[in-house]
């Protein structure tokens, strides 16, 4: 058999079996869910706590870091910080119970290339997603901008079958939604959606805590704030949880009110909100229900 015949035929069952990937995903009836973020941790920070409800209802979650993560330290960098990352990464993961995917491309240097974006749609493709979860393209961090710029870049191509055909195209366009930002230029973030991540908040301190290069290192250190870290692993959660818990906006505590009825509302503590993209499906409320069940509960 020549080589190019291996090849042919290495491609033909490469193609069977992702065709067959795809149709067992589309058979199981719960809802598959991708966030992507630019760095490792981003996922966990914006969407740790929505997460976590999916895993623990049983739905399949992925979390896609674009960049390695391989820049954002103030000692080592390079392999060397990018396998910590990753391995930090698998952690967070197993904590809440979802599948950390992260992709070889230097953090501080993203672009919007065709490369890139072709490696988004084919992780999209590969997860058979229902609901892809990004960042709105204005950030203070270029690499943030760029992540939501090839996540919209990527909305529509998904189901485009002569885009990377070596991966199937996806049978219909998933939900497209952006994580929570502060930015208000050129528009202010809108809260369509709003989860309440109270019960399971302490899982996704957990899984910042996991991120020990980012939450108790680099950040304070870029922020100005390292001598307030605590030395002690009981300490660190303590602070780390008193950091990171977020007072709920009012637009966002209007949107709870919306999902959950006003009493129930009034006694969230924390919460998670997202707000729909223009591109890829768009959902009338009851879709919105059935792609996010925990809402109202």
């Amino acid at each position: 058999m020549t080589s190019i015949c291996k090849e042919k035929l290495a491609c033909f069952f490469f193609l069977i079996l992702s065709t067959f990937a795809a149709t067992y995903a589309q058979d199981d009836n719960k809802v598959r869910i991708i966030m992507i973020g630019a760095h490792p941790d981003d996922c966990d920070d914006d969407g740790g706590g929505t997460a976590a409800i999916f895993a623990q209802m049983g739905y399949a979650v992925k979390f896609l870091s674009v960049t390695n993560g391989d820049a954002g330290h103030q000692l080592i960098g390079g392999t060397e910080l990018a396998k910590r990352r990753f391995a930090e990464a698998q952690e967070a993961g197993k904590r809440l119970g979802v599948v950390y995917d992260v992709l070889d491309n230097h953090d501080g240097q993203l672009m919007p290339t065709l490369e890139v974006r072709l490696q988004i749609i084919k992780k999209i493709r590969e997860w058979n997603a229902d609901i892809v979860i990004a960042p709105r393209p204005n950030d203070y961090h270029p690499d943030h901008r760029y992540t939501g710029v090839l996540v919209q870049d990527a909305a529509y191509m998904v189901a485009v079958p002569n885009i990377a055909p070596e991966t199937p195209a996806l049978k219909k366009n998933p939900v497209f939604l952006y994580f929570q930002d502060r930015f208000q230029r050129p528009n202010a973030f809108r809260p369509d959606i709003a989860v309440d991540i109270t019960k399971v908040f302490d899982k996704k301190i957990s899984a910042l805590d996991a991120h020990e290069s980012q939450m108790y290192e680099w950040l304070p250190w870029i922020g100005h704030y390292a001598d307030k870290v605590p030395k002690d692993k009981a300490g660190r959660i303590k602070w780390l949880t008193e950091t990171r818990r977020q007072e709920i906006r009012a637009e966002v505590r209007t949107a709870l009110e919306k999902w959950y009825g006003k009493e129930k509302a009034s006694a969230i503590k924390n919460a998670e909100a997202f707000e729909i993209c223009e591109y890829g499906t768009q959902p009338d409320e009851a879709m919105l229900k059935k792609l996010f069940p925990m809402l109202g509960k």
